[in-house]
């Protein structure tokens, strides 16, 4: 392999470097006590409390591998706390998540587990020093329905506050969403395993046909090949300004047990557009940490990405630490961010059209009794069928911050429409909002059903600032007119 430089627009300029290095070395050094060395060097300079959830997750690794070794230093009984709790909030995520696997594959879905959880299903000895607070699950287009059900009817709840009809409805559009529940349970539930930048319709079949069976917590599960670890594990985080790094630690993992099949790999580097991010990974390794691919795989890389054109240098940008970002590194690399970002948005299909209605002007009359403000209200439905025109007004109380208002309207487990609009001003105060849009009734149904939606959804919702800037806001229903169409 050709020399690499530390000097931009080089491969080496983009790795670890500083405390984020040595905590990798630490971990990852074949040289125990090169690597001890590393861990004492690193606690002797830095407040384990002062330091990001990124150091924390290699500490636990580090804290794994020397147990008692590192004993000798002021720092060690909050390590071996700090290992405790990240095990045990892990421990915690995997016991929530098991029933809901189990009820996946009981009813048909295969699921495969990938990135922290598929290494844990490979070794569950890892988990101690793995953190895995959230399990990445991927199953099938046409399992996902099914999956989905099974968290719905469980009661996980959906991060981003939008009601399980419209996320139903929608399934088929999106990529992946997040669902947690109770105090740890935290589970993503992709249909693809790369996001919209990175696709191959061809590749996303052949993951399902390399993957080797497991058992996680005894459950029965897909991982994927190790080819397909390594390139999953730089697809997520290697373009990600090492928000977290355990990723590098599960990419040498997978090569020193040695079973990687590297032409599957270079196929899939070269399919999903990811050769500067596994470059810059995998010479990091080689050269920094001692744990390489073979020669031939590396030049190979190389030789992919040093003609990849101006969209290397957006790659490295993307690849460096966000602790090592100048002023000019930072804008260039928000801006390469962002236009990886409108790649990644594409969806897949969408179906039905997902636009909300925006609110529009309305009359600010005031109800001559005050009447108590809900979070749900019936709209009766008229005895016609055929597509209606609705229009809705409603008087809702907006707290004083800058925010999105979120609504609903749904029929039983049918999602009809999504409401929204915002309030910039942080005066808060009533505001009367009101809605127009097209609905069809059947002339059968009884009823719609219009709800407020939190615009981001929280585990517990005791902090009242939490509330005021996302919580769903109650509301009075002044108004609900169908007419027909003009």
């Amino acid at each position: 392999m050709r020399a690499i430089s530390r000097r931009f627009p080089d491969y080496g300029w983009p790795w670890p470097t500083g405390g984020l290095d040595q905590l990798l070395k630490a971990a990852l050094l074949a040289d125990d006590d090169a690597a001890a060395g590393c861990a004492m060097e690193w606690l002797s300079a830095n407040d384990i409390d002062l330091v990001s959830f990124r150091e924390h997750r290699l500490l636990a690794a580090i804290c794994d591998r020397f147990g008692r070794k590192l004993a000798g230093h002021s720092a060690y009984p909050r390590l071996v706390g700090l290992q405790k709790m990240l095990w045990t909030k892990s421990r915690m995520a995997m016991r929530e998540a098991e029933p809901a696997l189990q009820a996946m594959t009981d009813a048909g879905c295969l699921v495969m587990l990938i990135k922290g959880a598929s290494r844990i299903a490979l070794d569950a000895s890892a988990q101690r020093g793995r953190v895995a607070h959230d399990i990445d699950i991927l199953v099938r287009p046409q399992d996902m329905g099914t999956a989905f059900d099974v968290l719905r009817d469980r009661d996980w709840q959906i991060a981003t506050g939008v009601s399980p009809q419209y996320l139903r409805t929608r399934l088929a559009s999106l990529r992946s969403m997040n669902f947690f529940k109770g105090n740890y349970g935290d589970i993503d539930l992709h249909q693809l395993a790369y996001d919209g930048s990175q696709q191959s319709d061809e590749d996303d079949q052949a993951i399902w046909r390399r993957a080797a069976a497991a058992e996680f917590s005894g459950v029965g599960v897909l991982v994927p090949s190790p080819a397909d670890r390594i390139a999953l594990a730089i697809a997520h985080g290697g373009l990600d300004a090492h928000t977290h790094s355990d990723w590098l630690v599960d990419c040498a993992v997978a090569i020193r047990v040695g079973d990687v099949d590297w032409d599957v790999f270079l196929d899939v580097v070269a399919r999903r557009g990811l050769a500067v991010a596994a470059a810059v990974a995998l010479s990091y390794l080689a050269l920094e940490i001692g744990v390489a691919a073979p020669d031939r795989v590396l030049a190979r890389l190389l030789e992919m990405a040093d003609r990849t054109g101006l969209s290397r240098w957006s790659a490295m940008l993307q690849a460096k630490p966000r602790t090592d970002f100048g002023r000019l590194v930072w804008l260039s690399r928000g801006f390469a961010k962002q236009l990886r970002l409108r790649r990644k948005s594409g969806r897949l299909r969408q179906e039905p059209p997902a636009r909300a209605w925006r609110d529009g002007p309305a009359r600010r009359e005031q109800p001559e009794v005050p009447s108590p403000l809900v979070f749900s209200q019936t709209i009766p439905c008229p005895p016609t069928a055929g597509e209606m025109m609705l229009d809705i007004t409603v008087r809702i109380s907006v707290p004083p911050v800058r925010r999105r208002i979120e609504m609903e309207i749904n029929r039983d487990d049918d999602h009809v429409a999504r409401l929204r609009a915002m309030a910039i001003s942080r005066s808060g105060g009533e505001r009367v909002l009101r809605f127009r849009g097209k609905v069809t009734v059947d002339g059968r149904q009884h009823a719609l059903t219009l709800e407020a939606r939190p615009s981001r959804q929280f585990r517990q919702w005791d902090d009242q600032a939490t509330v005021a800037a996302y919580g769903a806001l109650p509301f009075h229903l002044v108004s609900a007119t169908f007419s027909p169409l003009r």
